[in-house]
């Protein structure tokens, strides 16, 4: 049985990625989501050309025009620790979302990047591919404050960003063994999502491929009605 932490003033947190304008954020943050993710590029460094990806000045920017409403997430799929301090010390997010290779920035890299950055949490991205998840998942717990239980693409970089969803029934394991709260992801859309909660029960839920609305080029703005209608669905869902 989930513990009762796993739940937020009981109601499921919503995570949205990934914002890319200060007019978007304060869009998003008025349909009522609780955490609002941003993809930064490393300070002093080229992009890595992920989805979404803003330059620092412009992650500042929308850091400060949401303020205190809502968890600011900063996602990195870095593997250099030096990289990853430089960033969230350029930012100072609420929480740090690592969602890069598990095997290249293991359990024991993020113990020691725990201490380098004292006082920011971690978000623990999961590959969830199979079975296997669950014990990466309870090795993870022990050196980070949250879990995401995220789909893996080799043709993505990182974990995360494919659009579709995974076995929900491993979710649902991983969720019943951790100690720390648990944001499921990949593929979840308005259409889906009160499924999944009530499937996984989750602490959260997490948003990017299907509340976008496609520009061409890779290009992509959030579509407010679809963000709306998350936000709806997992209240109902409730």
């Amino acid at each position: 049985m989930a513990k009762s932490y796993h739940w937020y003033n009981g109601a499921v947190i919503v995570q949205v990625y990934t914002i890319q304008s200060p007019e978007e954020a304060v869009a998003v943050a008025n349909l009522g989501v609780d955490h609002m993710g941003v993809t930064p590029a490393n300070p002093g460094l080229p992009g890595r050309g992920l989805p979404g990806e803003i330059d620092i000045a412009t992650t500042r920017a929308i850091f400060a025009a949401v303020g205190e409403r809502v968890k600011k997430v900063a996602l990195s799929v870095d593997e250099n620790l030096d990289e990853i301090v430089n960033l969230v010390e350029a930012l100072h997010p609420d929480i740090l979302h690592l969602c890069g290779d598990i095997r290249a920035v293991p359990v024991q890299a993020v113990a020691a990047l725990r201490s380098r950055i004292p006082g920011t949490p971690i978000m623990q991205a999961i590959p969830v591919r199979g079975w296997e998840a669950v014990e990466q998942a309870v090795a993870f717990q022990e050196v980070a404050e949250y879990l995401i239980l995220d789909s893996k693409s080799d043709q993505v970089t990182g974990i995360g960003a494919t659009g579709v969803p995974h076995d929900w029934s491993i979710s649902r394991e991983i969720v019943k063994k951790s100690r720390i709260p648990v944001i499921l992801a990949g593929g979840l859309s308005p259409a889906n999502v009160a499924e999944a909660i009530r499937q996984v029960r989750p602490w959260g839920v997490d948003s990017l491929t299907h509340t976008n609305l496609p520009l061409g080029g890779g290009k992509f703005r959030k579509d407010l009605d679809r963000v709306r209608q998350f936000v709806v669905a997992v209240r109902a869902a409730e």
